[in-house]
């Protein structure tokens, strides 16, 4: 039964929603999480070695956040790989391109695939930078986010890279979050203005909620 539902058009549109909305979900937690960088270094170190903790004594050091992990890594390769595979089908069935163009669509419809290669990009990109320190720009310190989160936020192209993947990212969640409530049968013709409304809040949120810390750390505000 799996199997069929994974073949299916249907099955693949409904892991990438189900997908979706569990890293949306993530996303906000980690908005949040990062705005505390504005508190101050203690309060930004702690907090992340809370994340290491939480769970304790049931939950051994870190198991929680492994979990957390693997739950991620899940969630993206099940994302990507129905998103390419609904990709060639799509092109597989229409060859050749329409003679009449279909009306314009939006920005962010026609740029969700670049858009999800740019964020594949840039996770590699944050992990090797923040997590592993093995492209961080000085000296990478383990245990000390606050430090290496300015370290990054200090280079010119630490603000690029990060600050076009977050325009990305409001730009996926404005058209994702829409398409996983009509895949997933929520929406309806008087539902559809409140969805678009609900998923355009969320992507000025996302947006502005994680630009925050690059731009907080160039104004000094942060530092």
């Amino acid at each position: 039964m799996a199997r069929t539902v994974w073949d299916s058009t249907v099955g693949k549109k409904t892991v990438m929603a189900v997908s979706g909305l569990i890293m949306l979900l993530y996303l906000v937690v980690h908005m949040i999480g990062n705005l505390k960088i504005f508190f101050g270094a203690g309060e930004f170190n702690h907090y992340a070695h809370w994340l290491r903790t939480v769970g304790e004594p049931f939950m051994h050091y870190e198991w929680t956040l492994w979990v957390v992990r693997v739950v991620l890594v899940v969630a993206v390769v099940a994302h990507a790989v129905s998103a390419y595979q609904l990709s060639r089908r799509d092109i597989k069935a229409r060859p050749t391109k329409y003679v009449h163009k279909k009306a314009r669509a939006s920005y962010a419809t026609r740029t969700m695939r670049w858009g999800g290669v740019i964020l594949a990009l840039f996770i590699v990109w944050h992990l090797l930078d923040l997590t592993t320190g093995t492209v961080h720009s000085g000296g990478f310190e383990h245990g000390k986010p606050y430090q290496n989160v300015v370290d990054t936020f200090s280079t010119w192209y630490g603000n690029t890279i990060y600050i076009v993947a977050m325009l990305a990212v409001g730009l996926h969640v404005r058209h994702g979050f829409w398409s996983a409530a009509q895949t997933l049968g929520t929406g309806s013709r008087t539902r559809d203005r409140a969805l678009k409304t609900t998923a355009n809040a969320l992507a000025l949120l996302l947006t502005a909620g994680f630009v925050a810390v690059p731009v907080g750390v160039m104004t000094g505000v942060v530092s």
